[in-house]
Protein backbone atom coordinates (compact mmCIF):
# COMPACT_ATOMS: atom_id res chain seq x y z
CA UNK A 1 0.00 0.00 0.00
CA UNK A 2 1.79 3.62 -1.35
CA UNK A 3 1.02 7.09 0.41
CA UNK A 4 -1.79 7.26 -2.25
CA UNK A 5 -4.01 4.20 -1.71
CA UNK A 6 -3.76 4.93 2.32
CA UNK A 7 -4.61 8.92 1.75
CA UNK A 8 -7.92 8.01 -0.55
CA UNK A 9 -8.97 5.67 1.82
CA UNK A 10 -8.95 7.30 4.96
CA UNK A 11 -10.11 10.55 2.94
CA UNK A 12 -13.30 8.43 1.76
CA UNK A 13 -13.41 6.83 4.91
CA UNK A 14 -14.21 10.41 6.79
CA UNK A 15 -16.31 12.11 4.00
CA UNK A 16 -18.59 8.75 3.67
CA UNK A 17 -19.37 9.22 7.49
CA UNK A 18 -19.56 13.02 7.68
CA UNK A 19 -22.30 11.89 4.70
CA UNK A 20 -23.68 9.06 6.88
CA UNK A 21 -24.29 11.85 9.98
CA UNK A 22 -26.28 13.99 8.14
CA UNK A 23 -28.51 11.50 6.12
CA UNK A 24 -29.16 9.91 9.54
CA UNK A 25 -30.32 13.30 11.07
CA UNK A 26 -32.33 13.71 8.43
CA UNK A 27 -34.38 10.42 6.84
CA UNK A 28 -33.41 7.87 9.88
CA UNK A 29 -36.77 5.96 11.10
CA UNK A 30 -37.65 7.93 14.27
CA UNK A 31 -39.01 5.94 17.36
CA UNK A 32 -42.66 5.51 17.63
CA UNK A 33 -44.09 8.28 19.71
CA UNK A 34 -45.55 7.41 23.05
CA UNK A 35 -48.97 8.41 23.33
CA UNK A 36 -50.18 10.65 26.30
CA UNK A 37 -51.90 8.44 27.56
CA UNK A 38 -49.08 5.44 27.57
CA UNK A 39 -46.60 7.87 28.81
CA UNK A 40 -48.71 8.86 31.92
CA UNK A 41 -49.37 4.82 32.59
CA UNK A 42 -45.53 4.50 32.36
CA UNK A 43 -44.63 7.69 34.68
CA UNK A 44 -44.67 8.40 38.20
CA UNK A 45 -45.33 12.35 36.75
CA UNK A 46 -48.98 13.41 35.04
CA UNK A 47 -49.03 13.73 31.67
CA UNK A 48 -48.11 17.35 30.83
CA UNK A 49 -44.82 15.60 32.85
CA UNK A 50 -44.52 18.58 35.23
CA UNK A 51 -44.54 18.22 38.76
CA UNK A 52 -43.78 14.93 40.20
CA UNK A 53 -46.23 13.02 42.16
CA UNK A 54 -43.93 10.72 44.02
CA UNK A 55 -41.69 10.84 46.72
CA UNK A 56 -38.89 8.94 46.60
CA UNK A 57 -37.93 6.76 48.97
CA UNK A 58 -41.29 7.69 50.90
CA UNK A 59 -44.85 5.78 50.67
CA UNK A 60 -46.95 8.64 49.16
CA UNK A 61 -50.36 7.97 49.53
CA UNK A 62 -53.08 7.85 46.32
CA UNK A 63 -54.30 11.30 47.45
CA UNK A 64 -51.03 13.14 47.33
CA UNK A 65 -50.30 11.66 43.48
CA UNK A 66 -53.83 12.65 43.06
CA UNK A 67 -54.13 16.41 44.01
CA UNK A 68 -50.23 16.96 42.92
CA UNK A 69 -51.83 16.02 39.25
CA UNK A 70 -54.48 17.86 39.55
CA UNK A 71 -52.18 21.04 40.21
CA UNK A 72 -50.14 20.44 37.37
CA UNK A 73 -53.26 20.28 34.83
CA UNK A 74 -55.19 23.40 36.87
CA UNK A 75 -52.58 25.90 38.35
CA UNK A 76 -54.16 28.25 41.02
CA UNK A 77 -55.38 31.42 39.15
CA UNK A 78 -54.15 34.69 39.13
CA UNK A 79 -51.75 36.77 36.31
CA UNK A 80 -48.23 36.32 36.90
CA UNK A 81 -45.49 38.58 36.88
CA UNK A 82 -42.33 38.66 35.25
CA UNK A 83 -39.34 39.70 36.88
CA UNK A 84 -36.44 41.33 35.36
CA UNK A 85 -32.57 40.65 36.47
CA UNK A 86 -29.53 42.22 35.05
CA UNK A 87 -25.82 41.07 36.26
CA UNK A 88 -22.32 42.00 34.46
CA UNK A 89 -23.06 38.66 33.33
CA UNK A 90 -26.46 37.85 32.53
CA UNK A 91 -29.56 39.28 31.89
CA UNK A 92 -32.14 37.00 33.12
CA UNK A 93 -36.32 36.91 33.21
CA UNK A 94 -38.20 35.30 36.28
CA UNK A 95 -41.65 34.29 35.70
CA UNK A 96 -43.50 34.54 39.04
CA UNK A 97 -45.64 31.79 38.15
CA UNK A 98 -43.03 29.21 40.07
CA UNK A 99 -40.30 31.33 40.10
CA UNK A 100 -39.03 29.84 36.88
CA UNK A 101 -36.28 31.18 35.02
CA UNK A 102 -37.85 31.64 31.86
CA UNK A 103 -35.35 33.36 30.03
CA UNK A 104 -31.54 33.79 30.10
CA UNK A 105 -29.28 35.81 27.89
CA UNK A 106 -25.76 36.15 27.66
CA UNK A 107 -24.33 40.10 26.94
CA UNK A 108 -20.60 39.01 26.37
CA UNK A 109 -21.55 36.35 23.63
CA UNK A 110 -22.94 38.15 20.96
CA UNK A 111 -25.63 35.52 18.48
CA UNK A 112 -23.31 36.18 15.25
CA UNK A 113 -20.06 38.49 14.96
CA UNK A 114 -19.70 42.11 15.13
CA UNK A 115 -19.64 43.56 11.54
CA UNK A 116 -19.81 47.27 10.57
CA UNK A 117 -23.23 47.01 9.25
CA UNK A 118 -23.95 45.16 12.93
CA UNK A 119 -21.64 46.59 15.54
CA UNK A 120 -23.35 45.18 18.57
CA UNK A 121 -25.63 42.15 17.49
CA UNK A 122 -27.80 40.80 20.40
CA UNK A 123 -26.63 38.48 22.78
CA UNK A 124 -27.38 34.70 22.59
CA UNK A 125 -30.13 33.64 23.99
CA UNK A 126 -29.74 30.46 26.10
CA UNK A 127 -33.19 30.02 27.85
CA UNK A 128 -36.45 31.10 26.42
CA UNK A 129 -39.73 30.15 27.44
CA UNK A 130 -41.26 30.51 23.83
CA UNK A 131 -41.97 27.92 21.16
CA UNK A 132 -40.09 26.54 18.72
CA UNK A 133 -36.65 27.21 21.22
CA UNK A 134 -38.69 26.45 24.63
CA UNK A 135 -35.72 26.11 27.27
CA UNK A 136 -36.73 27.26 31.04
CA UNK A 137 -34.80 26.03 34.65
CA UNK A 138 -37.61 25.29 37.01
CA UNK A 139 -37.76 24.72 40.93
CA UNK A 140 -40.04 23.69 43.38
CA UNK A 141 -41.62 21.54 46.26
CA UNK A 142 -43.54 18.77 46.55
CA UNK A 143 -45.01 17.77 49.78
CA UNK A 144 -46.79 14.31 51.29
CA UNK A 145 -48.31 15.61 54.19
CA UNK A 146 -50.42 18.72 52.49
CA UNK A 147 -51.81 17.46 49.87
CA UNK A 148 -54.05 20.44 48.88
CA UNK A 149 -53.11 21.44 45.51
CA UNK A 150 -53.67 25.22 46.71
CA UNK A 151 -50.35 23.67 49.40
CA UNK A 152 -48.12 22.48 46.71
CA UNK A 153 -45.21 25.21 46.63
CA UNK A 154 -44.24 23.60 43.15
CA UNK A 155 -42.93 25.46 39.82
CA UNK A 156 -46.66 26.10 39.47
CA UNK A 157 -47.53 27.98 42.10
CA UNK A 158 -48.04 31.89 42.56
CA UNK A 159 -44.99 33.58 44.07
CA UNK A 160 -45.20 37.28 44.89
CA UNK A 161 -41.86 39.24 43.90
CA UNK A 162 -40.54 42.20 46.38
CA UNK A 163 -39.77 44.36 43.19
CA UNK A 164 -39.99 43.64 39.25
CA UNK A 165 -36.23 44.63 38.06
CA UNK A 166 -33.42 43.90 39.85
CA UNK A 167 -29.87 45.00 39.11
CA UNK A 168 -26.01 44.31 39.93
CA UNK A 169 -25.14 48.15 40.59
CA UNK A 170 -21.43 49.45 39.56
CA UNK A 171 -19.22 48.59 42.67
CA UNK A 172 -21.72 45.86 44.03
CA UNK A 173 -20.35 42.11 43.95
CA UNK A 174 -23.97 40.31 45.33
CA UNK A 175 -27.14 40.77 44.30
CA UNK A 176 -30.45 38.56 45.72
CA UNK A 177 -33.58 38.04 44.45
CA UNK A 178 -36.44 36.68 46.48
CA UNK A 179 -39.65 36.10 45.86
CA UNK A 180 -42.43 34.36 48.39
CA UNK A 181 -45.27 31.66 48.55
CA UNK A 182 -47.78 31.14 51.30
CA UNK A 183 -50.53 28.70 52.01
CA UNK A 184 -53.78 29.20 54.09
CA UNK A 185 -52.71 27.03 56.29
CA UNK A 186 -49.21 29.48 57.19
CA UNK A 187 -46.63 27.84 55.37
CA UNK A 188 -44.42 29.78 53.59
CA UNK A 189 -41.72 29.32 50.91
CA UNK A 190 -39.06 31.93 50.01
CA UNK A 191 -37.16 31.27 46.83
CA UNK A 192 -34.05 33.62 47.14
CA UNK A 193 -31.59 33.73 43.78
CA UNK A 194 -28.05 34.66 44.82
CA UNK A 195 -25.96 36.25 41.90
CA UNK A 196 -22.08 36.85 42.19
CA UNK A 197 -20.73 39.47 39.88
CA UNK A 198 -18.59 37.90 37.31
CA UNK A 199 -20.09 34.70 37.95
CA UNK A 200 -22.98 32.39 36.02
CA UNK A 201 -23.66 30.30 38.73
CA UNK A 202 -26.60 31.11 40.77
CA UNK A 203 -27.24 30.15 44.38
CA UNK A 204 -30.98 29.03 44.99
CA UNK A 205 -32.52 28.02 48.08
CA UNK A 206 -36.00 27.59 49.11
CA UNK A 207 -36.67 28.07 52.52
CA UNK A 208 -39.56 26.38 54.61
CA UNK A 209 -40.88 28.35 57.08
CA UNK A 210 -43.63 26.23 58.77
CA UNK A 211 -46.39 28.65 60.57
CA UNK A 212 -48.91 25.55 60.44
CA UNK A 213 -49.88 23.83 63.42
CA UNK A 214 -48.90 20.24 61.73
CA UNK A 215 -45.65 19.44 60.58
CA UNK A 216 -44.47 19.36 56.66
CA UNK A 217 -42.93 17.10 54.38
CA UNK A 218 -41.76 17.11 51.58
CA UNK A 219 -39.08 17.22 48.30
CA UNK A 220 -37.56 19.90 46.82
CA UNK A 221 -36.71 19.10 43.21
CA UNK A 222 -34.61 20.85 40.06
CA UNK A 223 -35.59 20.60 36.81
CA UNK A 224 -34.81 21.64 33.07
CA UNK A 225 -37.30 21.61 30.43
CA UNK A 226 -36.76 22.03 26.96
CA UNK A 227 -38.01 21.72 23.21
CA UNK A 228 -35.97 20.23 20.67
CA UNK A 229 -34.58 23.52 18.58
CA UNK A 230 -35.98 22.94 14.51
CA UNK A 231 -33.91 21.87 12.25
CA UNK A 232 -33.43 22.93 8.45
CA UNK A 233 -35.65 21.69 5.64
CA UNK A 234 -32.84 20.15 3.91
CA UNK A 235 -29.71 17.59 5.44
CA UNK A 236 -27.20 20.25 3.48
CA UNK A 237 -28.55 23.34 5.98
CA UNK A 238 -28.11 20.70 8.74
CA UNK A 239 -24.84 19.32 7.86
CA UNK A 240 -23.24 23.17 7.07
CA UNK A 241 -24.67 24.32 10.74
CA UNK A 242 -22.06 23.22 13.24
CA UNK A 243 -24.79 23.61 16.21
CA UNK A 244 -26.88 20.76 14.36
CA UNK A 245 -23.95 18.79 13.91
CA UNK A 246 -22.92 19.23 17.78
CA UNK A 247 -24.83 16.98 19.87
CA UNK A 248 -27.89 18.51 21.83
CA UNK A 249 -30.07 17.05 24.69
CA UNK A 250 -29.70 15.95 28.63
CA UNK A 251 -26.65 14.98 30.18
CA UNK A 252 -25.64 14.16 33.76
CA UNK A 253 -22.73 12.81 35.91
CA UNK A 254 -23.17 10.17 38.68
CA UNK A 255 -20.33 10.98 40.67
CA UNK A 256 -18.15 8.77 38.71
CA UNK A 257 -19.37 8.69 35.31
CA UNK A 258 -20.81 11.22 32.42
CA UNK A 259 -23.93 10.12 30.10
CA UNK A 260 -25.80 11.38 28.04
CA UNK A 261 -29.29 11.33 26.12
CA UNK A 262 -29.82 12.62 22.69
CA UNK A 263 -33.40 14.33 22.06
CA UNK A 264 -34.84 10.92 19.50
CA UNK A 265 -33.32 8.62 22.18
CA UNK A 266 -36.06 9.70 24.60
CA UNK A 267 -38.61 7.91 23.48
CA UNK A 268 -36.47 4.59 24.25
CA UNK A 269 -37.67 3.17 27.49
CA UNK A 270 -34.61 1.22 27.89
CA UNK A 271 -32.44 4.82 27.86
CA UNK A 272 -34.31 6.60 30.27
CA UNK A 273 -33.06 7.68 33.38
CA UNK A 274 -34.09 6.64 36.80
CA UNK A 275 -31.36 6.08 39.10
CA UNK A 276 -30.27 7.55 42.72
CA UNK A 277 -27.48 9.10 42.97
CA UNK A 278 -24.88 11.22 44.95
CA UNK A 279 -22.75 14.18 44.07
CA UNK A 280 -23.85 14.32 40.60
CA UNK A 281 -25.25 16.95 38.59
CA UNK A 282 -28.31 17.56 35.54
CA UNK A 283 -28.08 19.47 32.34
CA UNK A 284 -29.07 20.72 28.88
CA UNK A 285 -26.90 20.32 26.55
CA UNK A 286 -26.14 22.63 23.03
CA UNK A 287 -23.04 24.00 20.98
CA UNK A 288 -21.05 26.30 23.53
CA UNK A 289 -23.49 26.61 26.19
CA UNK A 290 -25.37 24.63 28.43
CA UNK A 291 -27.70 24.94 31.08
CA UNK A 292 -27.17 22.28 34.65
CA UNK A 293 -28.76 22.12 38.17
CA UNK A 294 -26.17 21.51 40.77
CA UNK A 295 -27.54 19.85 44.17
CA UNK A 296 -25.20 19.74 47.12
CA UNK A 297 -22.51 16.99 46.71
CA UNK A 298 -23.29 15.55 49.87
CA UNK A 299 -26.96 14.77 48.91
CA UNK A 300 -28.64 12.24 47.71
CA UNK A 301 -31.39 13.00 44.31
CA UNK A 302 -33.36 10.62 42.50
CA UNK A 303 -32.72 11.56 38.37
CA UNK A 304 -35.25 11.29 35.77
CA UNK A 305 -35.88 11.76 32.54
CA UNK A 306 -39.34 12.28 31.02
CA UNK A 307 -40.77 13.41 27.31
CA UNK A 308 -43.18 15.73 28.26
CA UNK A 309 -46.48 15.63 25.99
CA UNK A 310 -44.87 13.39 23.39
CA UNK A 311 -48.17 13.10 21.74
CA UNK A 312 -47.61 17.05 20.41
CA UNK A 313 -45.72 18.30 17.50
CA UNK A 314 -43.68 20.40 20.00
CA UNK A 315 -42.77 17.95 22.69
CA UNK A 316 -40.90 18.64 25.19
CA UNK A 317 -38.13 16.82 27.14
CA UNK A 318 -37.13 16.84 30.91
CA UNK A 319 -34.47 15.92 33.31
CA UNK A 320 -34.81 16.05 37.02
CA UNK A 321 -33.29 15.47 39.94
CA UNK A 322 -36.00 14.77 43.25
CA UNK A 323 -34.12 15.50 46.52
CA UNK A 324 -34.44 13.22 50.06
CA UNK A 325 -37.12 14.17 52.41
CA UNK A 326 -37.75 16.84 54.11
CA UNK A 327 -39.25 17.10 57.42
CA UNK A 328 -40.32 20.33 59.18
CA UNK A 329 -41.95 20.86 62.42
CA UNK A 330 -44.66 23.45 63.30
CA UNK A 331 -42.48 26.10 64.10
CA UNK A 332 -39.57 25.31 62.40
CA UNK A 333 -37.56 26.30 59.61
CA UNK A 334 -35.49 24.44 56.46
CA UNK A 335 -33.36 25.30 53.58
CA UNK A 336 -33.45 22.98 50.47
CA UNK A 337 -30.19 24.93 48.35
CA UNK A 338 -29.00 24.02 44.96
CA UNK A 339 -26.91 25.80 42.25
CA UNK A 340 -27.60 26.19 38.52
CA UNK A 341 -25.24 27.17 35.93
CA UNK A 342 -26.85 29.03 32.59
CA UNK A 343 -23.41 29.99 30.63
CA UNK A 344 -20.72 29.61 28.06
CA UNK A 345 -18.92 25.65 28.18
CA UNK A 346 -15.32 27.01 28.91
CA UNK A 347 -12.99 24.46 29.19
CA UNK A 348 -10.62 24.35 31.95
CA UNK A 349 -12.76 26.39 34.73
CA UNK A 350 -16.02 24.13 34.91
CA UNK A 351 -14.53 21.89 37.12
CA UNK A 352 -13.77 24.08 39.72
CA UNK A 353 -17.34 24.91 39.76
CA UNK A 354 -18.45 21.30 40.63
CA UNK A 355 -16.56 18.09 39.71
CA UNK A 356 -16.90 16.71 36.24
CA UNK A 357 -18.52 19.64 34.56
CA UNK A 358 -15.69 20.36 32.17
CA UNK A 359 -17.21 16.95 30.40
CA UNK A 360 -19.85 18.69 29.40
CA UNK A 361 -17.60 19.59 26.54
CA UNK A 362 -17.68 15.76 25.02
CA UNK A 363 -14.60 14.72 22.73
CA UNK A 364 -15.76 11.52 23.21
CA UNK A 365 -12.86 8.39 23.10
CA UNK A 366 -10.21 11.31 21.45
CA UNK A 367 -10.57 13.13 24.72
CA UNK A 368 -7.41 11.73 26.09
CA UNK A 369 -5.68 13.70 22.89
CA UNK A 370 -8.48 16.90 22.63
CA UNK A 371 -7.73 18.08 25.97
CA UNK A 372 -4.33 18.24 26.27
CA UNK A 373 -4.14 19.87 22.35
CA UNK A 374 -6.69 22.15 23.78
CA UNK A 375 -4.31 22.96 26.17
CA UNK A 376 -1.26 23.45 24.27
CA UNK A 377 -3.80 25.70 21.93
CA UNK A 378 -4.62 28.13 24.77
CA UNK A 379 -1.05 28.38 25.82
CA UNK A 380 0.21 29.28 22.41
CA UNK A 381 -2.99 31.91 22.07
CA UNK A 382 -1.29 33.54 25.55
CA UNK A 383 1.89 33.89 23.46
CA UNK A 384 0.17 35.30 20.15
CA UNK A 385 -2.58 36.81 21.09
CA UNK A 386 -4.46 36.12 18.29
CA UNK A 387 -6.24 32.23 17.86
CA UNK A 388 -5.45 32.25 13.66
CA UNK A 389 -2.02 32.95 14.93
CA UNK A 390 -2.06 29.98 17.37
CA UNK A 391 -3.30 27.76 15.05
CA UNK A 392 -0.79 28.21 12.55
CA UNK A 393 2.01 27.98 15.38
CA UNK A 394 0.22 24.64 16.67
CA UNK A 395 0.59 23.26 13.24
CA UNK A 396 4.48 24.28 13.41
CA UNK A 397 4.95 22.57 16.86
CA UNK A 398 3.04 19.28 15.63
CA UNK A 399 5.02 19.20 12.49
CA UNK A 400 8.02 19.77 14.12
CA UNK A 401 7.02 16.85 16.49
CA UNK A 402 5.45 14.15 14.13
CA UNK A 403 8.79 15.15 11.75
CA UNK A 404 10.62 12.14 11.55
CA UNK A 405 7.94 9.94 11.10
CA UNK A 406 6.56 12.00 8.11
CA UNK A 407 10.15 12.42 6.64
CA UNK A 408 9.86 8.06 6.34
CA UNK A 409 6.55 8.44 5.27
CA UNK A 410 7.67 10.74 2.41
CA UNK A 411 10.89 8.96 1.73
CA UNK A 412 8.83 5.84 1.26
CA UNK A 413 6.65 7.07 -1.09
CA UNK A 414 9.71 8.70 -3.23
CA UNK A 415 11.13 5.33 -3.77
CA UNK A 416 8.09 3.81 -4.63
CA UNK A 417 7.42 7.13 -7.20
CA UNK A 418 11.05 6.09 -8.29
CA UNK A 419 9.64 2.52 -8.94
CA UNK A 420 6.47 3.70 -10.66
CA UNK A 421 7.90 3.06 -14.34
CA UNK A 422 9.28 -0.57 -13.49
CA UNK A 423 6.09 -1.49 -12.23
CA UNK A 424 4.40 -0.18 -15.20
CA UNK A 425 6.87 -2.72 -17.52
CA UNK A 426 6.08 -5.44 -15.37
CA UNK A 427 2.30 -4.97 -15.81
CA UNK A 428 2.68 -4.53 -19.59
CA UNK A 429 4.86 -8.17 -19.43
CA UNK A 430 2.80 -10.25 -17.41
CA UNK A 431 -0.74 -8.52 -18.44
CA UNK A 432 -3.58 -10.35 -17.15
CA UNK A 433 -1.40 -12.64 -14.60
CA UNK A 434 -2.04 -10.77 -11.19
CA UNK A 435 -0.47 -13.69 -9.56
CA UNK A 436 3.15 -13.32 -11.39
CA UNK A 437 2.60 -9.38 -11.23
CA UNK A 438 2.57 -9.62 -7.67
CA UNK A 439 5.39 -12.40 -7.00
CA UNK A 440 7.55 -10.00 -9.31
CA UNK A 441 6.70 -6.61 -7.75
CA UNK A 442 7.39 -7.81 -4.51
CA UNK A 443 10.79 -9.10 -5.74
CA UNK A 444 11.31 -5.89 -7.21
CA UNK A 445 10.91 -4.15 -3.80
CA UNK A 446 13.03 -6.68 -1.54
CA UNK A 447 15.66 -6.27 -4.13
CA UNK A 448 15.72 -2.49 -4.18
CA UNK A 449 15.07 -1.91 -0.21
CA UNK A 450 11.71 -0.67 -0.31
CA UNK A 451 8.95 -1.28 2.05
CA UNK A 452 5.40 -0.49 0.09
CA UNK A 453 4.09 -0.38 4.24
CA UNK A 454 5.97 1.87 5.10
CA UNK A 455 4.16 5.16 4.21
CA UNK A 456 1.28 3.75 6.05
CA UNK A 457 2.39 3.43 9.94
CA UNK A 458 3.34 7.73 10.13
CA UNK A 459 -0.25 8.00 8.99
CA UNK A 460 -1.85 5.36 11.29
CA UNK A 461 0.36 6.94 14.11
CA UNK A 462 -0.51 10.96 13.21
CA UNK A 463 -4.46 10.40 12.25
CA UNK A 464 -5.47 10.31 16.00
CA UNK A 465 -4.16 13.60 15.85
CA UNK A 466 -5.62 15.00 13.86
CA UNK A 467 -9.13 14.14 14.23
CA UNK A 468 -8.78 15.14 17.59
CA UNK A 469 -7.90 18.39 16.47
CA UNK A 470 -11.17 18.14 14.56
CA UNK A 471 -13.03 17.91 17.80
CA UNK A 472 -11.28 20.74 19.46
CA UNK A 473 -11.32 22.96 16.66
CA UNK A 474 -15.23 22.36 16.40
CA UNK A 475 -16.03 22.49 20.02
CA UNK A 476 -13.90 25.16 21.33
CA UNK A 477 -15.90 28.39 22.80
CA UNK A 478 -12.28 31.04 22.12
CA UNK A 479 -12.66 30.42 18.59
CA UNK A 480 -16.45 31.51 18.22
CA UNK A 481 -16.25 34.66 16.68
CA UNK A 482 -12.42 35.51 16.99
CA UNK A 483 -11.02 37.18 13.62
CA UNK A 484 -8.25 36.23 11.86
CA UNK A 485 -6.94 38.32 8.82
CA UNK A 486 -10.06 38.39 6.58
CA UNK A 487 -11.92 35.85 8.62
CA UNK A 488 -14.61 37.30 10.84
CA UNK A 489 -15.14 34.10 12.82
CA UNK A 490 -13.14 31.04 13.38
CA UNK A 491 -15.70 29.12 14.09
CA UNK A 492 -17.64 29.61 10.76
CA UNK A 493 -16.72 28.63 7.31
CA UNK A 494 -14.32 30.95 5.09
CA UNK A 495 -16.83 33.85 3.33
CA UNK A 496 -14.97 33.92 0.87
CA UNK A 497 -13.61 30.06 0.13
CA UNK A 498 -9.59 30.99 0.47
CA UNK A 499 -8.80 28.55 2.62
CA UNK A 500 -10.64 25.80 1.27
CA UNK A 501 -9.25 26.49 -2.15
CA UNK A 502 -5.44 26.96 -0.91
CA UNK A 503 -6.11 23.00 0.72
CA UNK A 504 -7.42 21.95 -3.17
CA UNK A 505 -4.33 23.61 -4.39
CA UNK A 506 -1.99 21.54 -2.01
CA UNK A 507 -3.78 18.83 -2.64
CA UNK A 508 -2.94 18.98 -6.46
CA UNK A 509 0.56 19.54 -5.37
CA UNK A 510 0.61 16.51 -3.23
CA UNK A 511 -0.46 14.38 -6.36
CA UNK A 512 2.03 16.17 -8.73
CA UNK A 513 4.50 14.59 -6.41
CA UNK A 514 2.54 11.25 -5.92
CA UNK A 515 1.81 10.34 -9.15
CA UNK A 516 -0.93 7.76 -9.75
CA UNK A 517 1.19 4.63 -9.45
CA UNK A 518 0.42 1.73 -11.89
CA UNK A 519 -0.87 -1.02 -9.86
CA UNK A 520 -4.05 1.39 -9.28
CA UNK A 521 -7.27 0.55 -11.50
CA UNK A 522 -8.45 2.98 -13.38
CA UNK A 523 -11.61 4.01 -11.10
CA UNK A 524 -8.61 4.86 -8.08
CA UNK A 525 -6.99 7.29 -10.30
CA UNK A 526 -10.21 9.17 -11.30
CA UNK A 527 -10.80 9.05 -7.98
CA UNK A 528 -7.51 10.47 -6.86
CA UNK A 529 -8.16 13.41 -9.82
CA UNK A 530 -11.97 14.79 -8.39
CA UNK A 531 -10.44 14.23 -4.88
CA UNK A 532 -9.26 18.03 -4.67
CA UNK A 533 -12.36 19.17 -6.05
CA UNK A 534 -14.25 17.15 -2.99
CA UNK A 535 -12.14 18.61 -0.41
CA UNK A 536 -12.77 22.14 -1.51
CA UNK A 537 -16.73 21.49 -1.62
CA UNK A 538 -16.16 19.56 1.78
CA UNK A 539 -14.01 22.14 3.39
CA UNK A 540 -15.93 24.79 2.42
CA UNK A 541 -18.49 24.17 4.93
CA UNK A 542 -16.54 23.29 7.83
CA UNK A 543 -15.08 25.92 10.57
CA UNK A 544 -12.46 27.94 9.36
CA UNK A 545 -10.27 27.49 11.98
CA UNK A 546 -10.15 23.44 11.09
CA UNK A 547 -9.69 24.80 7.51
CA UNK A 548 -6.82 27.19 8.46
CA UNK A 549 -5.04 24.07 10.20
CA UNK A 550 -5.66 21.96 7.22
CA UNK A 551 -4.52 24.09 4.66
CA UNK A 552 -1.14 25.12 6.91
CA UNK A 553 -0.39 21.76 7.69
CA UNK A 554 -0.99 20.69 4.21
CA UNK A 555 1.52 23.60 2.73
CA UNK A 556 4.21 22.71 5.29
CA UNK A 557 3.66 18.41 4.47
CA UNK A 558 4.13 19.67 0.82
CA UNK A 559 7.08 21.56 1.37
CA UNK A 560 8.75 18.37 3.49
CA UNK A 561 7.79 16.31 0.75
CA UNK A 562 9.27 18.30 -1.96
CA UNK A 563 12.39 18.99 0.03
CA UNK A 564 12.83 14.76 0.52
CA UNK A 565 11.79 13.89 -2.94
CA UNK A 566 14.23 15.96 -4.56
CA UNK A 567 16.90 14.69 -2.19
CA UNK A 568 15.80 10.92 -3.23
CA UNK A 569 16.24 12.33 -6.80
CA UNK A 570 19.60 13.28 -6.34
CA UNK A 571 20.45 10.11 -4.15
CA UNK A 572 19.69 7.65 -7.36
CA UNK A 573 21.57 10.63 -9.74
CA UNK A 574 24.67 10.12 -7.36
CA UNK A 575 24.46 6.77 -7.65
CA UNK A 576 23.81 6.35 -11.38
CA UNK A 577 27.11 8.67 -11.88
CA UNK A 578 29.26 6.39 -9.33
Amino acid sequence: MNQTRTFLTFALLAVAYLLFLAWQSDYAVKPPVTSPAVAASASASPADGSVPVAIPGEPAPPAAAASVAQASAAPAGGASQQIAVSTDVLDLVLDARGGSIVRASLPAYPRRAPTHADPRPPATLLLNADDPTYFVAQSGLVSSSDTAPANQPNHLALFQPGQTSYTLAPGQDKLEVSLTWQSDSGLKVTKTYAFKRGSYVIDVTQRIDNGSAQPWAGNAYEQLLRAEPPRASSWLKNYIDPENRSFQGAAWYTGEKFEKLSFKDFAEPKDQLNRSITGGWLAMLRLYFFAAWIPPANQTAQYVTQTVDAGSAHPRYLIRAVGPTLHVAPGQSVDAQARLYVGPNVQGKLDAIAPGLDLTIDYGMLKIIAVPMHAVLSLLHGLAHNWGVAIILLVLLIKGLTWKLTAMQYRSSARMRKLTPRIQALKERFGDDKQKMQQATMELYKKEKVNPMGGCLPVLITLPVFYGLFYVLEYSLELRHAAFLWIPDLSAPDPYYILPIIYAIVMLGTQWLNPVAAGMDPTQAKMMKVMPLLFTVVFAFFPSGLCLYYAVNGIVGLGQQWWITHHVDREGAVAKTA
